[in-house]
Order: structure tokens, then C-alpha cells, then sequence
């Protein structure tokens, strides 16, 4: 998500003019083809549309043009793609967080990808359950949930005889 794009709920329509303007945006549609795109082939943009997907009840201008900066960002990565192959069956996992990632709920935001011989296998993107008091206490938090995550997938692999 550009960095210029700071999405909160004062960002909501909040006048008869915004909101009859947003009744006519096809934002839940365009949304739900994001997020089939995202969970099918596109983990790239896990964090757009978790960012954009908290404001489903009352979508704003702003909102609106960050969907649209996506659909222009998968525009312009159509040859980008997931390939599977490689050699070699090691689990890698990169994690990261971000301290009152959520503006709303001071939450920080936590994401991880798991990945197989160069392949994606598994990632995540959302709220912390928990109001972190330090970036290093997110940074933990996460690297928690990646680590059960990375260790189901190696029993998984285990019982498939790998």
C-alpha cells in the first residue's frame, strides 16, 4: 500500500453528499475480486486488502482511492506470478510488525510468509489480538504465531514422508 495513503475512520463519509456518492461506487465488489485474487495467486497485496477491508461498512473517498491504486498496482505487475518448483524442500519464514499499525485501535499490524524452496506455502496479514506496549513485544507476538505456523507445516511434511 503507498505509504501516502492513511486510512481511518475519520476518513468515512460523514455528509448526505459523501455518503449517496460511495452508494454508487462498486466497492464490496471490486473488493471481494481483490481478495479472491489475494487468496488465490497474490500475496503481494495481503496488506492492501486488509487495510481496505476494515472499512467495508462505510467506505470513504479515500478508501475508494486506495482500491483503485490497487487495481492499478495489478495492473502493472500482470507478469509477476507465483512459480512453483525449486529444489529442495527447506522451510524459511520472514515476519515482521508494525507498532500501532491501526490508527482505530492502536493495534499493531503483524504479518508473516512462510516459504518452501523458494515457493510461498503460507502468510498472514492482521491485528494483533493483543495492544503490544513496545515494538519489540510485537515483534514477538508475531514471531510466535509465524513459529506454530512453521512448525505444523514441518509435521505436515513429516507425515507426507519429506
Amino acid at each position: 500500500m503507498a505509504s501516502y495513503f492513511k486510512l481511518t475512520k475519520e476518513t468515512c463519509p460523514k455528509t448526505q453528499e459523501e455518503i449517496y456518492y460511495m452508494s454508487k461506487v462498486p466497492y464490496s465488489s471490486i473488493f471481494g475480486s481483490l481478495m479472491y485474487a489475494m487468496v488465490c495467486t497474490r500475496p503481494d497485496i495481503t496488506h492492501a486488502v486488509g487495510v481496505v477491508s476494515m472499512y467495508m461498512n462505510s467506505p470513504g473517498k479515500e478508501h475508494w482511492m486506495a482500491i483503485k491504486w490497487l487495481l492499478r498496482y495489478l495492473r502493472g505487475t500482470t507478469t509477476r506470478a507465483l512459480c512453483f518448483g525449486g529444489s529442495g524442500t527447506i522451510l524459511q519464514g520472514y515476519v515482521d510488525s508494525d507498532m500501532v499499525g491501526d490508527k482505530d485501535s492502536r493495534r499493531s499490524t503483524i504479518g508473516y510468509i512462510l516459504t518452501m524452496g523458494g515457493t510461498t506455502v503460507s502468510w498472514i496479514y492482521k491485528i494483533q489480538k493483543v495492544v503490544s506496549l513496545s515494538s519489540i513485544e510485537a515483534e514477538y507476538v508475531v514471531a510466535t504465531e509465524a513459529s506454530k505456523e512453521m512448525i505444523w507445516l514441518q509435521r505436515f511434511m513429516e507425515e507426507l514422508g519429506n
